[in-house]
């Protein structure tokens, strides 16, 4: 499902030297399969995960997601890429204050195969327990209400791969747990491979947890070039 090969990403230091961020050799996740990856904040996770969504283009390196490579194309094809196979859940939600919800899934899923299809947004938020908030803004919702609109955004396109950078960051213990069991339960019935990358031992005592990203991102212990 996913494969990354010799990926690396390096970034310019206000001291003018280049500062190695992630420079990960091998790495890969099965079909269905559920993963996290420990990793402390800055140690370069989520530039990790964009970098697999296309968000951010490597130095060099190579990530393939469904038999499809990200890294070489121009970035409306890594748009498109990344519409159609996977889905993201930030941190921060990221969700549109202007738009109400059933119109920030909606709005999501316009861009992926289905298309803006409300009948199928309307499903998968009543699926997360939203289906009488269709109406409401972001700002009208607490935190962990929130983070159901931004799995429901995810998700709505049925993805091959969902990525979940820190998920449950911002929301309370009880908010956390209900909001994994969520993503994961949601991730099995479409048979979505799994990756979050946390560093809250909460989190990752749910998880299979393979390497620490620390090991994984070997290019850390080498001097920058």
């Amino acid at each position: 499902m996913l494969a990354v090969a010799d990926l690396k990403k390096s970034f310019l230091s206000p001291e003018g030297q280049r500062v190695a961020i992630v420079g990960v050799g091998r790495f890969a996740l099965a079909a269905g399969e559920q993963l996290a990856l420990r990793g402390e904040s800055g140690s370069g996770k989520t530039t990790f995960l964009n970098l697999i969504a296309g968000i951010l283009a490597p130095d060099s390196g190579r990530v393939t997601i469904d038999g499809g490579e990200m890294t070489g194309l121009s970035e409306p094809k890594r748009d498109r890429l990344r519409a159609e196979k996977l889905g993201y859940i930030f941190q921060t939600f990221n969700l549109l204050q202007g738009y109400t919800v059933l119109e920030n899934v909606v709005l999501g899923m316009s861009f992926g195969p289905r298309g803006a299809d409300r009948g199928h947004a309307r499903e998968v938020l009543g699926r997360v327990g939203l289906g009488h908030r269709l109406e409401h803004f972001p700002r009208q919702l607490s935190t962990g209400q929130q983070q159901r609109v931004a799995v429901a955004r995810a998700l709505a396109n049925r993805p091959k791969l969902v990525l979940a950078d820190e998920p449950t960051g911002n929301l309370d213990r009880k908010n956390a747990h209900e909001a994994l069991a969520l993503i994961r339960e949601v991730c099995r019935e479409h048979g979505a491979a799994l990756l979050l990358v946390s560093h809250d031992e909460d989190v990752l005592k749910e998880f299979e947890v393979r390497k620490d990203f620390a090991e994984i991102n070997e290019a850390l212990k080498e001097p920058a070039r």
